[in-house]
This record gives structure tokens, C-alpha cells and sequence, in this order.
């Protein structure tokens, strides 16, 4: 494996946000049938050729090395030909197939994979002190000081140094990245007040700051549009209220403050004094306008009695306009229902909206 293409396998795994944690021992293979490339010479990786001989040549002649990654987690494979996969590919020349946790738990998934010795040639575990002492990780520090730009300008001495284990070798570092205070998210991944681009797309993209505003628009669009193209009764607006998931409920007031989510109170961060958010004027003013929307029949009459399976089924019907959650409590089956149904290509993708009840 050419020192170049570890490189370029560390930006793509940042951008992807993947565990960059090089597995070796035993030909590497993924621990199912993943469908990539076999890498039974993943653990050959003392090849550190000099960095002059380990240039663009390989994306440039349009080889591209497949890299097989393991993550100890539920979560949906991205297809073969996905947009920024490819990017990645023809920028740098490797692309990574990634396979996730099914039928298992962490915990066995790792064992399976320790008692086989054969591993993929990247894992993201919550039992990484199993694998160092089973010698299947492979240490990064020769890597990292290759390049002295990324090493002097990811961490902090002092930082790195937290990643190093007590063997004395870095094996994995921080997956997300470092964001040195400054989110370099291009996906809102929290909690937000939820509208649909094609309503958006029909007021001509207007400003919305306000609760008011919000479900005006809300109103006006089903004034306008009562049912899709189909035929489908649109919704203006529904609430997951199911088990732990009524925050979906209940967070809507500290956003409407002005506050971020830090649980279930407002901290003021001037005098490090917490306050109940749940009667606060904001939520009151929340409840008070989720009982007049109600009441004009803009509020789904399912919201409180709804599971989470028919939640989820309903928005992917594309016919729900808008709602509060958290995006990864509902994008991931949502949006890809979208994309296999169209619905994507006809503005019904959700966008967050950062609402307060008084606007400024």
C-alpha cells in the first residue's frame, strides 16, 4: 500500500466522516460478503515509498484502489455510484466500501472478527482495546509524520497525544474531524423546525423568522395545494410524541428562545443558572399556537398517538410539510425513500428552519 494512498484514504474517511483505523493480519476482508476488492495485502504496510514517488499518478491514469471499512454500528450502505464517492475516486484515486453492523452486536461483531483473523482494512469499533491486544490495528505515527502539514495542523501536540495509547502508538484518531471551534457541518444533523424545499420553492423562497410566519406559510401552501400531484392530501404539520422521541414535542420552546439544546433546561451562560424551559413564555406561546393550528385542522390528529414506524411512514409519503426533530431521527429512512420514489426530484426533501417567536 503506497504511503499516497493512505493519505488520500485519511482525507476521503475525514470527509466521510469514517474511523481512520488501518486493520491488518489475515487476508482483509470484510467480516459478510461486501463486494470489495480483495486487500489481502492490507497489512503489507511498511511500503512507505518516498513521498515523490507516491503522487496523483494513480487517479490520473484513472486506477482507482478499493479500500473495504467495517463499522460497528447500524447504518445504510451508500451506493456504488454515489456522486461524491466518485468525486473522491477521481480526485485522489481510492474509494472506500463500506459495510455496516447487522444481526450482531458490536461486541460479537468484533469477536467474529478477532477469532477469524481476518479483518477489513479499516474499522470503527467500540471495542478497539480488544483489537490492539488481538495486533490487529496498524500504528498511524509513521503515517501522520509523513506528512508534517496535516500532523502540525489537525491537532495540537498536546491533542495528539490523547489519541496515543499506552503501547505508546496512535491507532485511530477523532472521526469527525477537529472543528477548532468553528462547524464545518454541510448537513444540519440536530434538532430544527422542518419545511419542505417545494413550499419554499411556491412562496418564492421568502424569509422566515418567526413561529407565525412559519405556520402562515404553512396554511397559505395548503390553501393553495391541498392534495400532491397524486392526488395526496397534504399535511401541514404533524408531532412525534412516542416513548423517549417527545422532544420532538417538547424541544420546540428553548429554540423558540433563542437557546440551543442543552437538555431539558435553558442555561444562562452569564450567571450558570438554569431555568425550565417547559414554562417558559416561549413554550407557552408554542402551545398555545399548536392548539390554534390544531383546532383549524393544521395539526396531524395522529401526532399524539402515532408510533415511530408510522411517523416515519408518513413522511416518506412526501406529504407532510413541515415538523420539529432531530435529522438523524429521520432523514436517513426518509430521505432515501425520496430518492427511490422521486419525491426528492419534486422539492419534498426537508430543510431546517432556525425559528424564534419573536423575530431578531
Amino acid at each position: 500500500m503506497k504511503l499516497k494512498k493512505v493519505t488520500a484514504l485519511l482525507l476521503s474517511t475525514v470527509l466521510t466522516m469514517s474511523m481512520l483505523a488501518g486493520c491488518g493480519g489475515g487476508a482483509a476482508t470484510a467480516p459478510a460478503d461486501t463486494g470489495a476488492a480483495d486487500t489481502a495485502d492490507a497489512a503489507d504496510t511498511d511500503d512507505t515509498d518516498d513521498a515523490d514517488d507516491a503522487d496523483d499518478s494513480d487517479a490520473g491514469s484513472g486506477e482507482v484502489k478499493e479500500f473495504s471499512m467495517f463499522i460497528t454500528m447500524p447504518g445504510s450502505e451508500i451506493n456504488d455510484d454515489n456522486e461524491i464517492a466518485q468525486m473522491i475516486a477521481d480526485k485522489w484515486g481510492v474509494k472506500v466500501k463500506e459495510t455496516w453492523l447487522t444481526g450482531q452486536t458490536a461486541s460479537e461483531a468484533t469477536g467474529t472478527l478477532i477469532a477469524g483473523d481476518e479483518y477489513p482494512d479499516f474499522i470503527d469499533s467500540d471495542e478497539m482495546n480488544l483489537l490492539i491486544d488481538a495486533d490487529a490495528l496498524i500504528p498511524l505515527d509513521d503515517y501522520i509524520d509523513q506528512y508534517p502539514e496535516f500532523k502540525e495542523t489537525w491537532f495540537t501536540p498536546e491533542e495528539w497525544e490523547k489519541f496515543r495509547q499506552p503501547d505508546g502508538h496512535i491507532y485511530w484518531i477523532n472521526p469527525f474531524g477537529n472543528t477548532k471551534g468553528e462547524t464545518k457541518d454541510t448537513t444540519h444533523n440536530d434538532e430544527a423546525f422542518w419545511i419542505q424545499v417545494r413550499v419554499l420553492e411556491w412562496a418564492g423562497y421568502p424569509k422566515i423568522q418567526t413561529m407565525d410566519e412559519y405556520f402562515k406559510l404553512l396554511e397559505d401552501y395548503i390553501a393553495a395545494n391541498p392534495t400532491m400531484e397524486d392526488g395526496t392530501e397534504n399535511m401541514a404539520y404533524t408531532i412525534l410524541c412516542e416513548d423517549w422521541r417527545y422532544f420532538c414535542l417538547e424541544n420546540a420552546g428553548q429554540f423558540l428562545g433563542g437557546y440551543p439544546n442543552d437538555g431539558s433546561v435553558i442555561v444562562n451562560k452569564k450567571d450558570m443558572k438554569i431555568e425550565d424551559y417547559n414554562t417558559s413564555e416561549d413554550t407557552i406561546a408554542y402551545f398555545k399556537k399548536l392548539n390554534e393550528e390544531y383546532n383549524k385542522g393544521f395539526v396531524d390528529p395522529e401526532s399524539f398517538t402515532q408510533t415511530y414506524d408510522e411517523y416515519i411512514a408518513k413522511l416518506s409519503t412526501g406529504r407532510v410539510l413541515g415538523m420539529v426533530d432531530q435529522w438523524w431521527d429521520f432523514a436517513y429512512t426518509v430521505n432515501d425513500s425520496f430518492k427511490q420514489t422521486g419525491l426528492d426530484q419534486k422539492g419534498c426533501n426537508y430543510v431546517p428552519l432556525g425559528l424564534t417567536t419573536e423575530a431578531g
